[in-house]
This record gives C-alpha cells, sequence and structure tokens, in this order.
C-alpha cells in the first residue's frame, strides 16, 4: 500500500464546490450533488460529484432533461458516484409510445389524457446509479437501467442494459470489456460496502482503497 500521507480536508457532502485550486480558488464546475439538486424525482448519495466543463446552473436539468417533478420514475445516484461532462440520464419519460402504430405522442398536448404514457413510463422502472460507479465523458444512461457499485462506464458509451458491479462496459451498446475483481472480491466488497462506513474510517482505509487490496480493506471496517 502507498505511503503518501493521508489528506487532511475532506469537505462535507452538502459542500456545493469541494475542489479547491492549489492556488486556492474553488474549482467552480465541480459539485457534490447533494448541494445543487433539489428535484422530488432525483435522489443522491453523499459525496456524489458532477465536473462538467463549465458552472451548471441547474445541473438536475442538464443530467435527466427529461425528468420533470411527479414523473413515474426516478433517477437513484448512489454515494460516491463520479460523473463527468456531458454525461446524459435518458429517464423513462423521454420514451414515446411504443404499443401501437404511431410513436406520435398525441396525448402530450392534453396531459389529463396521458395516463396511459405514464403507465408505460413507470413500466420501465428508475434508472440507478450504484455506489462508487464511475460516468465517462459524454457516457448516455438509458430508461430503467441499474448499474451496480465500483462500475466504471467508458466515455461516449451507451448503457442500455444493467451492468454488474466493478465491471468496465464502454462501447454503443455498452459491452462488457472485463471485470475489476475477482467473483468472490466483488462479493466481499459488496459485503464491506466501504461507502456506508463513517468518513473517518473511510480516510484511515484509503491506502486499502488506492492499492485495491480487499483483504486489508476489510480490516479497518467500523
Amino acid at each position: 500500500m502507498s505511503d503518501y500521507p493521508l489528506p487532511q480536508r475532506f469537505p462535507a457532502p452538502e459542500t456545493r464546490n469541494p475542489v479547491i485550486l492549489p492556488d486556492g480558488t474553488p474549482h467552480a464546475p465541480t459539485v457534490f450533488l447533494q448541494a445543487v439538486i433539489d428535484h422530488p424525482n432525483i435522489a443522491v448519495g453523499r459525496y456524489a460529484y458532477y465536473s462538467p466543463h463549465t458552472p451548471e446552473p441547474d445541473p438536475a436539468a442538464v443530467l435527466a432533461p427529461y425528468l420533470y417533478p411527479g414523473a413515474p420514475e426516478r433517477l437513484v445516484i448512489g454515494p460516491f458516484a463520479q460523473i463527468a461532462h456531458g454525461v446524459v440520464f435518458i429517464t423513462a419519460s423521454a420514451n414515446h409510445p411504443m404499443g401501437g402504430i404511431t410513436t406520435y405522442p398525441f396525448r402530450i398536448f392534453d396531459m389529463p389524457t396521458a395516463q396511459k404514457y405514464r403507465d408505460e413510463n413507470a413500466a420501465i422502472g428508475d434508472t440507478v446509479i450504484g455506489p462508487d460507479v464511475w460516468l465517462g465523458f459524454e457516457a448516455r444512461v438509458m430508461a430503467g437501467v441499474t448499474i451496480g457499485a465500483g462500475a466504471i462506464v467508458a466515455a461516449g458509451a451507451v448503457v442500455s442494459r444493467d451492468v454488474p458491479p466493478y465491471a468496465i462496459v464502454a462501447g454503443n451498446p455498452a459491452r462488457l470489456l472485463r471485470m475489476r475483481f475477482a467473483p468472490d472480491q466483488v462479493a466481499r466488497l459488496l459485503e464491506l460496502a466501504w461507502w456506508d462506513w463513517p468518513v473517518a474510517a473511510i480516510r484511515a482505509a484509503l491506502p486499502a482503497l488506492e492499492a485495491g487490496d480487499v483483504a486489508a480493506l476489510a480490516q479497518f471496517r467500523p
């Protein structure tokens, strides 16, 4: 494991701009999502961050442009998720009706008659991003997908199917490149669930986390 000193600073999860540049100024685009998203259909875990190229006044509208308040689906972003510039979640309410001859959404122009559309979208389900998931530059996550803990989604990938925990996926449609850990290690990591630990314990365990040493990580479990 690394001999580098542990970080002395770790901001609170409600901090808006958690990254401080060497000149002492905050990096304005990078935000902890808990501090900037107030949307009834989006649930955000602690320390999940979004890092676009420029500051976004309304990150919820950029990340999930089709998810309106009161929609029949939710976007769930787990703790310690890392979301790069250009990532978009295409949630279920982006869908057009597909059960008939036409996909033209006639009923959206008279919303009280659109319950059929809402029912179809509700059946697709929530989009769920697990803990410690890294979503690369301009990745697209389609409606109803679940991405497991610790997965990595490559830049430009289009994720249309569920991704297992600790998988690396790339391409359009996204395909599995490899697993980050052996099956027994993945099971142990999910059982340890370090993302739920107190922050002090996570900081102490950082050398094991950085080294990929599952056995050593277990020793830090509070």
